[in-house]
């Protein structure tokens, strides 16, 4: 499982291939800062998080440690992609340095996303669409579980909705560490733009099964998972469905690849009877053991 923006941390890139971060100066321009600071940078964000997944992805490919089924929650795609054999790590590189900066550039400030934990979706619908204003946006984005929903627009009508969210019984209704609109209609140009530059990268069909964000479905299909990572911005992430296909085929282990443990967090909670590693939680090496032991 590959997490997507909102866990980024100062110093997550510490442990990196230096290779790696060389690499994304050489192809992008960009130079990693690995601070607070730089965490208000949705380029800065979206680089590191992709790099710091390619090279845990590295470190387990080197003990022969292969997927059966890969899943990447929005930005994640593109690590499930190269954990999949289906992008090669240049171009990984380049498209996220692309898409980082259509996104920020389409909506550089006033713009977010929001979750709410403890209301269905349909009644996170009925909240926003009673309170929608075009000069405020907002609209019902990712499904991560059952009772998690998360909400993307303009931050005043977030605001809105959250604060209407709580007053209806939400648990939490809070707004998020993702500084754009992602998973909503207001990201299509951003997706059409994307999907034109991926046209022109050479992608290979997957060497395991790939759970596809935009539908929840599983997919050996490389021109679905093409479709997948440049249009998933501009569909909800459906989670909670992908994780129920995951049980179906039979999964004992799950690894969550850093940063964060949400996804983890969110599989114990649907299937506590399947195994779990996450990266960020512990070193690599017991990781490798507890594979080892398990898989």
């Amino acid at each position: 499982m590959f997490p997507g923006q909102g866990s980024q941390r100062r110093g997550m890139l510490a442990t990196v291939d230096p290779n790696l971060k060389n690499k994304v100066t050489e192809l992008t321009g960009v130079n990693l800062e690995d601070t607070d600071q730089g965490y208000l940078d949705s380029v800065q964000i979206q680089l590191s998080i992709l790099i710091l997944q390619m090279d845990q992805v590295n470190q387990l490919r080197a003990e022969n440690k292969q997927p059966d089924l890969v899943a990447g929650h929005s930005l994640g795609v593109f690590a499930a992609a190269y954990a999949a054999g289906v992008i090669r790590a240049d171009d990984a590189i380049k498209v996220v340095a692309q898409r980082a900066n259509l996104m920020q550039n389409a909506y550089p400030d006033g713009y977010g996303m929001g979750v709410i934990v403890g209301l269905l979706r349909k009644e996170v619908t009925q909240i926003v669409t009673d309170h929608f204003d075009e000069a405020h946006p907002v609209y019902v984005s990712n499904q991560n579980s059952q009772l998690q929903v998360t909400v993307s627009g303009n931050i005043v009508g977030i605001q809105t909705v959250l604060e209407k969210a709580k007053a209806q019984g939400a648990q939490k209704a809070k707004l998020l560490r993702v500084p754009v609109p992602s998973h909503s209609p207001l990201m299509r140009g951003v997706a059409k733009k994307l999907t034109e530059a991926l046209s022109k990268v050479t992608l290979k069909a997957p060497n395991c099964i790939y759970l596809a964000d935009y539908n929840g479905h599983a997919t050996r299909d490389v021109k679905k998972i093409a479709y997948d990572l440049g249009n998933n911005l501009s569909y909800p992430v459906y989670w909670d469905v992908m994780m129920a296909i995951a049980q179906e085929y039979l999964t004992t282990v799950s690894v969550e690849f850093s940063p964060g443990h949400v996804m983890t967090n969110l599989l114990k909670a649907k299937a506590p009877d399947i195994k779990t590693i996450t990266l960020a939680d512990m070193a690599m090496d017991d990781a490798k053991f507890l594979l080892n032991k398990w898989a």
